[in-house]
């Protein structure tokens, strides 16, 4: 069954490209520039996942956000807008938004995160080959093997596995576990991951935490 997404943008030159490149992607796309608009389609239409601009006529993109999650908690909802302090990321994370993404914008890494939204909707089991993790338990295993994470590496494990195939920079990573705060260097990040490498890692054949060179990391 092909997920039907609805694109909510208010310059319309960026609508109709996100609505091209959803269908290449063989999603299926309703798209508006309008708030008021687009939280009667959240209300009417079968919807799977929602892309949504902060920035938008009549109803502010905040406003919709939360009145969307009232209508639907389960529905995804990914903001995608230039606002890109850390306050802003906070924000919209804490009013109900799954992902938030600044612009300018990867379509390849969109579409990337649309679709683990869509493969984790509902689900409170995170899975990539044999390494699972349940974030109502907070259980994490790899094969028969349980792992013990403390709190700041489990939410870095769960941030990896949901942008699985993602490469998230340094910066990406700091933003959303650390919130960016200014006595926190990159570096941290390095850490981290070499801890999680260590439990997650060592021990089997196939290694699940990769560094591209460059850029940052990626789980895959």
């Amino acid at each position: 069954m092909t997920n039907k997404v609805l694109i909510v943008e208010d310059d319309k030159n960026i609508r109709d490209y996100l609505v091209e490149a959803f269908k290449d992607a063989n999603f299926s796309t309703v798209a508006t520039g309008d708030g008021a608009q687009a939280l009667k389609m959240i209300k009417e239409d079968n919807l799977d996942l929602v892309i949504l601009d902060l920035g938008i006529e009549n109803i502010s993109g905040e406003t919709v956000c939360v009145e969307a999650k009232k209508a639907n908690p389960h529905l995804p909802i990914i903001i995608l807008t230039a606002k890109n302090t850390s306050r802003d990321i906070v924000h919209g994370l804490d009013i109900g938004a799954d992902d938030y993404i600044s612009k300018p914008f990867d379509t390849d890494e969109l579409l990337a995160r649309a679709r683990v939204r869509l493969k984790q909707q509902g689900s409170d089991t995170l899975q990539i080959e044999d390494l699972v993790l349940n974030t109502s338990t907070l259980d994490v295993k790899r094969g028969e093997k349980k792992i013990s994470l403390t709190a700041k590496e489990f939410k870095l494990l769960e941030y990896l596995m949901v942008n699985s195939g993602v490469v998230l920079s340094r910066e990406t990573i700091l933003d959303h576990i650390w919130l960016y705060s200014p006595d926190i260097e990159t570096r941290v990040v390095d850490v981290y991951i070499g801890y999680l490498r260590k439990k997650i890692d060592d021990g089997f054949d196939r290694k699940l935490i990769q560094s591209v060179r460059g850029f940052g990391y990626t789980l895959k």
